[in-house]
């Protein structure tokens, strides 16, 4: 489950998504909203090879592969609620989804239904995200100056969301009305984005999940095939890559070693 990718804007962090992409396995893709930001693209935002190349990869899973892709709308993305929904053999573009799973069902939907600026007062929203995009680009330049110091990223905005009272309180709402939802739709959990801050927890008797954002975070929500959920960042992700990619050089040299066939071992 991927959400907030963003793509049209500067922060986007298309390379990442899609290299996360080409190199997992999946039966299903849950795109959940704000996948591509129309609003940035009205005010003249980005496009780049990368955003287009995102694109690709999702329509070559649908079609090569039959991967069944839900794609959800979010609010930069909101012009295909017009539309909804709608379906091309594998790919659905829908307004909330109900997903199933070995412990029950889940509800998916992007969030921005719980935020009552983005649904009374949109042109408030819009002056928010401008102010968020001035933020981005703050922290593009500081993290320019970090790594020529030789530092990790660090993130402006995460800082402000976990220090700063308001931000917390929103998000503590959110996560309240979500809560709500959940039971009324008689579901066991919910699976959000919008908020730009990924979760896996309890809150009351609802399991809320939030699969984060690339802007930021660049975080997906996995689903294993066991049923067991995790929130995997994509430093992690290359990590595992990378311990998965040494293990079969190492078994693929041993099997040439015993003089056994190299597509077996893989296999094994």
């Amino acid at each position: 489950i991927l959400s907030d990718i963003h793509l049209g804007t500067k922060n986007c962090q298309a390379s990442k998504v899609n290299h996360f992409l080409k190199h997992v396995a999946a039966e299903r893709i849950i795109l959940n909203g704000d996948i591509i930001d129309g609003w940035s693209l009205k005010r003249q935002g980005v496009w780049k090879k990368e955003h287009t190349r995102f694109l690709r990869i999702i329509l070559k899973r649908v079609e090569k592969q039959g991967i069944e892709v839900i794609y959800l709308r979010g609010n930069h993305d909101d012009i295909l609620e017009r539309f909804l929904p709608m379906r091309f053999g594998n790919l659905s573009i829908v307004d909330e989804y109900i997903h199933e799973t070995k412990k029950g069902r889940y509800l998916v939907l992007h969030g921005d239904v719980f935020d009552a600026i983005t649904q009374k007062t949109k042109w408030l929203a819009v002056l928010g995200d401008i102010g968020y995009r001035a933020l981005m680009r703050l922290n593009r330049v500081y993290n320019k100056y970090r790594s020529w110091r030789g530092k990790e990223y660090f993130s402006i905005s995460k800082l402000i969301k976990a220090k700063v009272k308001n931000a917390v309180n929103y998000i503590s709402d959110f996560e309240q009305e979500v809560e709500l939802l959940a039971k009324r739709k008689k579901c066991i959990g919910i699976m959000c984005g919008h908020i730009h801050t990924p979760a896996d927890k309890m809150i009351g008797e609802v399991h809320y999940l939030n699969s984060g954002d690339w802007v930021e975070s660049a975080t997906a929500l996995v689903e294993h095939f066991d049923g067991r959920f995790e929130i995997l960042e994509y430093n992690e992700f290359c990590k595992r890559l990378k311990a998965k990619s040494k293990k079969k050089s190492s078994n693929s040299a041993k099997a040439r070693n015993e003089g056994e066939d190299n597509t077996l071992v893989a296999f094994k």
